[in-house]
């Protein structure tokens, strides 16, 4: 009886502890509505959204990690005007054929005070250094050769325009005043004052072992600087290399003096001053509605005296002086104001001039008044040679360069970045300059670089500014957080520029993970384009070639759009998001609303940890939506950030039909670190194809890691 009893008991237990963990289960589903339920996607079709900003996405550039010289600039010689240094000439060696030719380099008149004595050896005020061959006993071949940046790209069946300035030497004395002290240079070696005769030019392999492409030129008896052309061409069955060097040679005696030396490969359209055509090719297919320049700290330069010097920029390249840049290695300035302007001709987009405002990088500014006045009047100048006709002044000298038409000019931004001017003089230096244009340009919008959501302490006083540029440098979680930021946004506020923005993740080029971060953040700005009107990554571009694998290389900013050497280039993951985004865009924001998004918790930093801060909870899906609404096209862009595959149930409401087919593009790779690099360029690129089953309402797995965008076909 008792053991009856103690089974009907155990038997009555067992049934409680079911119950009670059924009603656990059953409580958990109440308690928490999302668990477990498949991502909900609702497009509004009905409703009337805002319009796209047609200018959402651009690009912005400045001269760093060899974005110009070395990079989309097309020159291959490095320091061609022999400035980069006023010790030696860098970047130039001397060649000897045999070990018993007696010759030697030297670098002239590279101090910033040219001596008396090696003046009469300048080219002219812009071209003041040179460099001097001498050859007092030539076994073979005696020459200088240019090892380019990071190398001179040879490939087959291409032609290379080489130039330069030489000149012989004569033993006159330059003249001079009688308080003046004699020359302090040595003494030229008694050798023939003149060295007419053939002069040969090469492409050759760094051990000049192999010649790829060499020509002559005939150097006439002169102590005059003149300038001479040729054209070399490689052979059909040369194997691509970038191993390879400029070399200017003799087999004579003599005393010889360069300047301006120039290699030219093919341009993009055929241009003589013109840019590399595989890097205008990817910028082209990105479809940019504008491009910022000079950009962002190479406007300002370190001090005020390197401020871009537009001016300096214009005319023929013989005139060009270049200056200090500020990333640590000198600008030539052979992609200049009139280049910057023909660049966004060829991509068919629209300039967005920066122009120096008074401040620069090492603090030193000018405050406003009379003495910023120059400044004002400069920028003025600059803006009549973009728009100004051909009956103003520096309308006039844009003809002269060869652009009688004026270029279109919506926006004028002020500065760059004058948060970090601690003197506060922005308020009255961005006054000063936006009244000054606004007075004689009222077609024009001035942009403030001060936006009053980052720096609220800092805000331009008086009348508000009509668009404000924000700056952001965020990993990928910090992307993720704040992807929803413009949402909160006050509409009656001014316009937003986020002049500058990446997800700073790989290295040198940016990895699939910052890609995600990148797209999570593009989703936010193009729900909001009604606000955000500009974007633009930076930066643009990176030379990736190192010295050694230890040794200079030639980047100094990492996570980067565009990677190159000298022979090839690549787009990286977080490229090709950006051309996605702006290819698949309609006119028109279509309203969005989600429910049942997963949530993921961000790792815990050591921050976090030291102050006992939870580790923050961010989502995992990430959505946008626009409708062009002259073809019914609808473009979703759905981003998964997670190693899983995610379902998502997809409602397009409000609309009549929907086409059964649509088209796919994805970007994704197995690992978030994945990048494409030089040698794997391919690894992480778009993949289009077409799917079926596309309802009113229909259900799709998003891959891991991953950027989808759905281009459907809609009709009323």
């Amino acid at each position: 009886m008792w053991k009856f009893l103690n089974i009907e008991f155990m038997t009555k237990q067992k049934t409680s502890i079911k119950l009670r963990l059924l009603l656990l289960i059953a409580s958990a589903f109440i308690i928490r509505p999302g668990f477990s339920q498949t991502p909900v996607i609702t497009l509004n079709l009905a409703k009337s959204g805002a319009n796209v900003s047609p200018m959402l996405y651009g690009l912005m550039t400045e001269e760093i990690n060899h974005s110009y010289d070395g990079g989309l600039y097309a020159e291959l010689i490095s320091n061609r005007i022999f400035k980069d240094s006023k010790t030696a000439p860098e970047g130039w060696s001397l060649v000897k054929d045999n070990p018993s030719a007696e010759a030697a380099i030297k670098l002239i008149g590279a101090e910033e005070h040219v001596p008396n004595d090696e003046r009469r050896n300048a080219l002219n005020g812009a071209m003041q250094a040179c460099l001097r061959l001498t050859v007092e006993k030539a076994d073979g071949r005696v020459g200088i050769a240019n090892e380019g940046y990071w190398g001179i790209p040879v490939k087959p069946s291409t032609t290379y325009r080489a130039s330069f300035y030489i000149k012989g030497t004569d033993r006159r004395e330059p003249p001079r005043w009688p308080w003046e002290p004699k020359p302090t240079t040595p003494p030229l070696p008694v050798i023939e004052n003149n060295t007419p005769g053939p002069i040969t030019v090469s492409i050759e392999s760094n051990d000049g072992k192999t010649i790829y492409a060499t020509g002559t030129i005939n150097l006439e008896k002169s102590i005059y600087w003149k300038q001479y052309e040729v054209n070399l061409t490689t052979a059909a069955d040369v194997i691509p290399t970038k191993d390879a060097r400029f070399v200017i040679s003799t087999d004579r005696v003599g005393v010889y003096y360069f300047n301006l030396v120039s290699l030219f490969p093919p341009t993009y359209n055929n241009q003589t001053n013109g840019f590399r055509p595989d890097l205008m090719e990817m910028l082209v297919n990105m479809k940019p509605k504008f491009l910022r320049f000079p950009g962002g700290n190479f406007l300002e330069g370190p001090k005020i005296t390197d401020a871009f010097p537009w001016k300096e920029t214009l005319g023929p390249i013989a005139n060009r002086p270049g200056h200090n840049g500020s990333w640590g290695y000198r600008a030539t300035d052979g992609m200049g104001l009139l280049e910057f302007l023909e660049w966004c001709q060829d991509m068919g987009a629209e300039p967005l001039l920066a122009v120096y405002a008074g401040y620069s990088l090492d603090g030193d500014h000018i405050d406003a008044g009379p003495l910023l006045k120059p400044y004002v009047d400069d920028a003025l100048d600059e803006i009549e040679y973009v728009i100004g006709d051909t009956n103003t002044y520096w309308g006039a000298k844009r003809a002269a360069d060869g652009h009688p038409e004026p270029f279109k000019l919506s926006y004028v931004e002020i500065g760059n970045e004058d948060w970090f001017d601690r003197s506060n003089s922005y308020d009255g230096r961005f006054t000063q300059f936006r009244n000054a244009i606004e007075a004689k340009y009222p077609q024009l919008t001035c942009i403030s670089t001060i936006p009053p959501t980052q720096y609220p302490s800092m805000k331009v006083t008086g009348k508000e500014p009509a668009v404000v540029d924000e700056h952001y440098y965020r990993d990928s979680w910090d992307m993720w957080e704040n992807a929803s930021q413009y949402d909160k946004y006050d509409r009656n506020g001014p316009k937003i520029f986020v002049g500058e923005w990446a997800t700073r993740e790989g290295a040198p080029t940016t990895n699939l993970n910052a890609a995600l971060g990148d797209a999570a953040w593009m989703t936010g700005m193009e729900r909001n384009s009604d606000l955000v009107i500009m974007s633009c990554y930076a930066p643009l571009f990176v030379n990736v070639s190192k010295d050694s694998v230890t040794g200079k290389r030639a980047w100094q900013w990492d996570s980067d759009l565009i990677g190159y050497d000298a022979l090839n280039s690549y787009g990286s993951p977080s490229y090709y998001v950006q051309k996605l985004f702006s290819h698949y865009l309609g006119n028109k924001i279509v309203p969005v609303t989600v429910a049942n998004i997963p949530m993921q918790k961000a790792p815990l930093s050591k921050r976090d940890s030291a102050e006992g801060k939870t580790p923050k909870s961010v989502p995992t899906i990430f959505y946008s939506a626009t409708l062009n609404d002259t073809t019914g096209v609808l473009y979703l862009k759905v981003v998964n950030t997670t190693s899983k595959k995610q379902e998502v149930k997809i409602n397009l409401d409000g609309i009549g039909k929907v086409a059964p087919e649509a088209a796919l593009i994805v970007v994704k790779g197995d690992k978030p670190e994945e990048t494409n690099s030089i040698t794997d360029r391919e690894k992480i690129i778009p993949v289009t194809g077409t799917i079926k089953g596309i309802k009113k309402s229909f259900s799709r797995k998003l891959d891991p890691y991953s950027v989808s965008i759905f281009e459907i076909k809609t009709s009323k």
